[in-house]
């Protein structure tokens, strides 16, 4: 595969991926899935990947080596992804194994929970591959079962289609999980991405030993992750808020295993309008936290999320006690630490309040940056005093 002229400075910057208008021609009779040889305009060689023709980002680098993609370069990665776990995760039970591009491994998510592992083949290439990385990950973790997410719409775009079920074994699609001193219920066929936010992980635990004696506002709670984790640490009232039904009732079921039920209180509602209603009341909390969905899944949906960040960080300003904390999160790469941060300083303005930076925090280790492939550095969390 020939680029077109100028078409290399990103890639000679470390990044991996390459995008059809970037390619000049393609020789040669490679199958979709299959591995091509990336050269420059001038014929210098650059690296070998996954190719599909079906998709705008058409070539993923696996090597700027040449060296074969085989069974036992997979197999290699994995390892490696697997060393660098041992050495960042600690005792949690639920972590992310394999992060993509992170890993070196572009299109291949892998979660553990306990015993389940769950993957996601988001590229052709890993695709067509995943028998054999089914049963390297069984040789590697020894899983009870392997679950296949591959529902994310991203896959549409590879021209694959969606699906989910177990790809190795069979059991409960619940199961418990351990992080730190929390127990925790997570259902890995019906959850949110891969039954969990794992990326918070860390994050929670940092939050919570902010919040001993505190009355706090859990907005966008979804299952009670950062809930449990504040109780636990000694918070003295949380009030979560979400607008779906089924995580609200796992929340709940997280409460009361953890033994917390009395310091936990959980409602179904549209969190935009459960904000109104709280300023409105003159309700105040001791901390907000606030950690939404992706507002920005695509750049082009900016401008409409820069609203919506705007709007829940404004009435979240107004319900901090003085001397409260604010806990403002985003998981979307269009929306970076500097434009949050600006978000929330223009929102502090508005709601006539003063806030001072305590953390500005990312993705957990386990989900590793890439540090050419900025798309890889995707979750912000700042947790802020507001005076």
């Amino acid at each position: 595969m020939i680029l077109r002229p100028g078409k290399d400075a990103r890639l000679a910057g470390g990044h991996l991926w390459i995008y059809a208008g970037e390619i000049a021609r393609i020789e040669g009779a490679v199958a979709d899935g299959g591995i091509v040889d990336v050269r420059t305009a001038e014929g210098r060689w650059v690296g070998r990947g996954f190719l599909n023709r079906q998709s705008t980002l058409t070539v993923r680098l696996l090597t700027r080596h040449p060296e074969e993609i085989d069974d036992t370069f997979l197999r290699r990665r994995l390892e490696q992804a697997v060393t660098y776990r041992r050495r960042v995760v600690g005792d949690a039970t639920a972590y992310r194994v394999v992060f993509g591009e992170g890993d070196a491994l572009p299109g291949l998510i892998v979660d553990r929970y306990g015993a389940i592992l769950v993957v996601q083949t988001l590229a052709l290439g890993m695709d067509v591959r995943k028998t054999t990385l089914v049963d390297q990950l069984i040789a590697l973790h020894r899983p009870t079962a392997i679950f296949e997410r591959n529902d994310p719409a991203v896959r549409r775009l590879e021209g694959l289609p969606v699906q989910t079920g177990w790809l190795y074994g069979v059991t409960d699609s619940r199961c418990e999980i351990r992080e730190g001193p929390t127990r925790l219920l997570v259902d890995v066929a019906r959850g949110q991405k891969t039954g969990f936010f794992l990326d918070q992980r860390e994050n929670r635990a940092a939050v919570a030993a902010y919040l001993q004696g505190a009355e706090v506002l859990d907005a966008f709670c979804y299952t009670g992750g950062f809930a449990v984790h504040a109780a636990l640490a000694g918070a003295r009232q949380i009030h979560g808020i979400d607008s779906s039904e089924e995580a609200i009732a796992l929340a709940r079921e997280n409460v009361a295993l953890n033994g917390l039920a009395d310091q936990c209180t959980f409602a179904v509602a549209n969190v935009f309008d459960a904000l109104r209603e709280l300023v409105a009341e003159g309700r105040r909390f001791d901390a907000v936290i606030l950690d939404p969905p992706a507002f920005a899944r695509t750049k082009d949906a900016l401008p409409r999320a820069i609203g919506g960040y705007k709007e829940i960080n404004l009435r979240a300003l107004k319900l901090v006690r003085p001397g409260g904390l604010l806990v403002s999160c985003s998981c979307s790469y269009h929306m970076g630490a500097p434009l949050l941060q600006q978000i929330v300083a223009s929102a502090a303005v508005d709601a006539h309040r003063t806030v001072r930076l305590i953390e500005r925090r990312g993705q957990g280790r386990d989900h590793p940056v890439h540090p050419a492939i900025p798309e890889t550095d995707y979750l912000t969390c700042l947790i802020l005093e507001v005076l």
